[in-house]
């Protein structure tokens, strides 16, 4: 659960929503989640089946997952069809903005029909009055937690996520980004925290409250359905944390763009590239680039004015350096000008399928080096008669330049 909040910071004391509260619609309370199971129960008796009604309420609440501005996430057991699913619901009294940015999610997730994407199972209003959405409960953890754990040092950790698994997280986010971009939507909160990683290298970005169309209804592509694009800006009432903070600035500090952070409205696909550029630095070198600055203001100016030093060999103690050309991959999506940056997540994508490849390109003397050797073995696998040739001809040379040697000795 994301703890997203929303601020306006130029106007933080004057245009809270709480001072003009306006509530949300008043759902009637024959639309209340207690549902019955459907299935029957069934019992053998022998070669017999007997069917028998159950009259159990479906959903169980089982525990708590997480809170934070948008509500809150529970663990319930789905007693029709046997399984755990998580469940999202406002507050009691939410008030309209927040009840319009909980439609907002429910249907852009809807939209986004990905493996990489938490999918909704089901919506509805419980006996209290709070909207609800049912979705897939995530078994893992964090990438937050994973990072935390890097940066202890926990060995288990480092073995499980060295950079070559690392650099697969990678990509299943940028697969999940990607194929929202191409709906038409950006994601605006893209986080560790916003991330789970499975027990089996499964990735999924989670939270899309702050997701938004950015495509014009009037220009609709194949994808994007005909959804009319959403501009208008929220305000809500939240105190000032440096860690999600949103109104006419949307996101997570920490994470912004540097164009994100002055609140501009005309944001696209060059905003959660910066946004991932800056987890991805993360999980590399298991330090937030702007570590330190804790005030608003200060991580602020920071997103506008601080750049890591890429091209350092210093790295966390407990693991090796950074690939060079992995540190030169998050360095480009970092620039601050989004025009420096890589124009989409595919081509982000596509960079990051060369590096694997060996097709490095040439920054500094390490990807200098490490390029001429990928080379080297390329040149092996397209032409394995030739290396043969070649090497048998220098191992029929040092032969007999040992033996010539050997025989002037002798003959000495």
């Amino acid at each position: 659960m994301s703890d997203t909040l929303r601020y306006a910071p130029e106007t933080l004391d004057a245009t809270l929503l709480s001072q003009n509260p306006r509530s949300g619609p008043a759902p009637a309370a024959a639309n209340t989640s207690r549902r019955n199971t459907v299935l029957p129960r069934v019992e053998w008796h022998g070669e017999r089946v007997d069917l028998l009604p159950s009259q159990r309420e479906r959903f169980e609440e089982m525990r708590p997952l997480g809170q934070g501005g948008m509500g809150e996430v529970v663990l319930l057991k789905d007693n029709d069809i046997e399984r755990l699913v998580a469940l999202k619901r406002l507050p009691e009294n939410a008030d309209m903005d927040r009840v319009l940015r909980f439609v907002e999610e429910i249907r852009t997730v809807g939209q986004l029909d990905h493996p990489n994407i938490v999918p909704v199972h089901d919506v509805g209003v419980d006996e209290r009055g709070r909207y609800f959405f049912v979705m897939k409960h995530l078994q893992g953890e964090t990438l937050e937690s994973i990072i935390t754990q890097l940066r202890k040092g926990d060995r288990a950790t480092h073995e499980r996520f060295n950079f070559r698994a690392r650099v697969q997280i990678c990509i299943g986010v940028l697969n999940a980004v990607a194929y929202a971009h191409r709906k038409g939507f950006i994601h605006r909160d893209l986080k560790p925290a916003n991330i789970m990683v499975g027990p089996f290298g499964e990735v999924t970005v989670m939270d899309w409250g702050l997701a938004k169309q950015v495509r014009p209804a009037a220009q609709p592509s194949q994808d994007s359905q005909g959804v009319a694009m959403r501009m208008r800006p929220v305000v809500e009432s939240a105190p000032a944390s440096p860690r999600t903070q949103v109104g006419s600035v949307i996101g997570t500090p920490l994470y912004m763009s540097p164009e994100q952070a002055r609140g501009e409205q005309s944001l696209d696909a060059r905003s959660d590239v910066y946004s991932l550029s800056v987890v991805f630095h993360e999980l590399l070198f298991l330090k937030h680039y702007l570590e330190g600055r804790e005030s608003l203001a200060q991580i602020l100016e920071g997103v506008q004015s601080v750049t890591p030093p890429f091209n350092a060999l210093q790295s966390n103690p407990h693991q090796s350096h950074v690939p060079a050309e992995l540190a030169w991959f998050v360095a480009r999506g970092m620039r601050k000008n989004p025009a420096e940056r890589y124009a989409s997540v595919e081509e982000m994508t596509e960079e990051l399928q060369y590096l694997q490849e060996g097709r490095i390109a040439v920054h500094c003397q390490r990807t200098l080096l490490k390029r001429g050797l990928h080379e080297v073995l390329r040149f092996v696998d397209r032409h394995p008669a030739a290396v043969i040739t070649i090497s048998t001809l220098a191992t029929a040379v040092m032969v007999g330049s040992v033996a010539f040697t050997l025989m002037s000795l002798l003959g000495g």
